[in-house]
């Protein structure tokens, strides 16, 4: 349905992974029919400051005019990989992971559409972990030096990109508390309000989602054993602050479970 213009592969923990090339955008890269483009996508108003143009909207057009698709379980880009791009997730969700010495992996985040990856990037000219389609996913490609040049042209998308380096910060800052000082009980708490706000955002229900990442994947992120995660959804169940059936999770009292 989409063009992807570079080949994924499976991630394979312990194994020596070749760097996935990311060519610049050229001319015979021009949108094509079915291709998206942010003048036409549903999920601009979340990927984009709502300031923009319609001619700033036609610059960014030149530039994001590739997509890629990412199977479920393969990367999107490993770590060392050069940086090259940024990454808009326009359907699906990822899971970005950091490989320890031993071979064991440590998630440091989830997400999910209208969400960027790959500014880890930015600071070294090169990725610092493994980002793992967490379903069948699309992103679109943004060609960091090209983005540079319109951002130096349209100042809304310039301070766009500081809000979303701001965020890491901050995103970081939190997930160093969460771990060093809340409670397993307040981890999962703040981990399924957080993703609540989230889909809210995106137009989908506050109340009712479905999980996409497994409990031992949440566990890894929160720095907890897959049996205290579990643990955790049993206490809310029983306390009717969250009914979880599977992989989906339905949030009965929002006030509760922020009390928590």
């Amino acid at each position: 349905m989409l063009a992807a213009n570079t080949q994924t592969s499976n991630h394979v923990p312990g194994r020596a992974a070749a760097v996935i090339p990311i060519r610049p955008v050229q001319d015979s890269d021009a949108p094509r029919h079915g291709t998206a483009r942010c003048s036409s996508c549903s999920m601009r108003s979340i990927c984009m400051p709502p300031e923009l143009s319609a001619e700033d909207l036609s610059k960014l057009d030149t530039i994001i005019c590739s997509t890629r698709a990412v199977k479920r379980g393969d990367t999107l880009y490993r770590a060392g990989d050069s940086f090259k791009s940024i990454y808009a997730i326009r359907a699906g969700s990822f899971k970005t992971v950091v490989m320890h010495r031993d071979g064991r992996e440590h998630v440091t985040g989830f997400e999910i559409a209208g969400e960027t990856l790959g500014l880890d990037g930015v600071c070294a000219g090169q990725h610092n972990c493994d980002a793992i389609a967490l379903e069948d996913s699309v992103v679109c490609i943004i060609p960091f030096a090209q983005l540079e040049i319109i951002c130096r042209e349209v100042k809304s998308m310039q301070h766009h990109i500081y809000r979303m380096m701001s965020g890491e910060i901050v995103r970081d800052s939190v997930q160093m508390m969460l771990l060093g000082t809340m409670s397993a009980e307040q981890r999962v708490a703040t981990f399924l309000l957080n993703l609540s706000r989230r889909f809210k955002a995106r137009g989908f229900s506050a109340a009712e989602f479905h999980l996409r990442m497994t409990r031992e994947e949440i566990g890894c992120y929160l720095g907890m054993k897959l049996e205290t995660v579990s643990r955790m959804f049993s206490k809310f169940q029983r306390g009717h602050l969250v009914h979880a059936n599977g992989k989906t999770v339905r949030i009965v009292d929002p006030e509760g479970l922020a009390n928590v």
